[in-house]
């Protein structure tokens, strides 16, 4: 076990053949815990600064396999794999029902859970994502950035084979007809103004697919969750905090 910044526990959790790098930040506390999905290549660092600013609940992350502290995987993973192993992990911490937010290529990954376990997903938070991942390596298209280069951030560099397994995985991928089963789930959808990587028009399609979702565009350019992690940090724990609006009519 080890802490990084923003002071989160860290620990490696085997599945699947697997060794992943979990952290998690004010673990064991109460209520409903968030897992977030990083995108390709970044690893646990690169999400501290929003996370840690995600409060009142449990908030935990991992680093796909070649990324960060977790060794390349053996062999090449699809996503139903992958998401069948991360919410085996989510069961050993205790997580049986959990909100679950995912940027890029981490809210594909996000897509592909809340399809595949539906009734273990309370609330779904996508961003800068799309509903269909036509090209490998679409992440790395961030390393242009505009936000990104003029505040200095830093993409943690993966090993190649771990970049080529994680576009693999999504090769071909499309959620499109899986998410309007996920009509039942409160699903927050956040895109940048200004993202030359996946624009706004991505988001408005998985809105059109999730009955109730709603859609924001906030400022930004692709990475925004990271250059504007104070404004994301609120607007998801805002989502994540509000009553249900059966409960709010009845309150009112």
């Amino acid at each position: 076990m080890s802490r990084i910044a923003g002071q989160p526990l860290v620990t490696t959790e085997h599945v699947s053949g697997l060794s992943l790098r979990v952290a998690r930040w004010r673990a064991g506390a109460p209520g409903a815990p968030l897992l977030f999905l990083n995108g390709i290549g970044a690893d646990i660092a690169a999400a501290a600064p929003l996370l840690a600013q995600v409060s009142g609940r449990e908030v935990w992350t991992l680093d796909m396999p070649g990324v960060g502290g977790s060794p390349d995987a053996l062999m090449p993973y699809g996503a139903p794999t992958m998401a069948a192993s991360v919410m085996e992990i989510a069961e050993r911490l205790g997580h049986q029902r959990l909100d679950l937010a995912g940027f890029s290529w981490g809210g594909a990954l996000a897509q592909q859970i809340a399809v595949q376990f539906p009734g273990r997903i309370r609330r779904l938070i996508l961003m800068a994502t799309t509903p269909s991942v036509s090209a490998p390596g679409i992440g790395w298209a961030a390393l242009l950035d505009d936000d990104m280069l003029a505040s200095g951030l830093k993409l943690p560099t993966a090993t190649p084979l771990g970049l080529a397994y994680q576009a693999a995985a999504m090769a071909g991928w499309s959620s499109a007809a899986m998410l309007p089963a996920l009509r039942n789930v409160p699903t927050l959808i956040l895109m940048g103004e200004r993202d030359g990587v996946v624009p706004a028009c991505h988001g408005q399609t998985i809105a059109d697919l999730i009955d109730g979702a709603e859609l924001e565009v906030v400022p930004g350019s692709h990475l925004f969750p990271f250059t504007h992690a104070a404004a994301v940090a609120a607007r998801i724990t805002a989502f994540l905090d509000r009553r249900p609006a059966a409960k709010r009519q009845a309150a009112a």
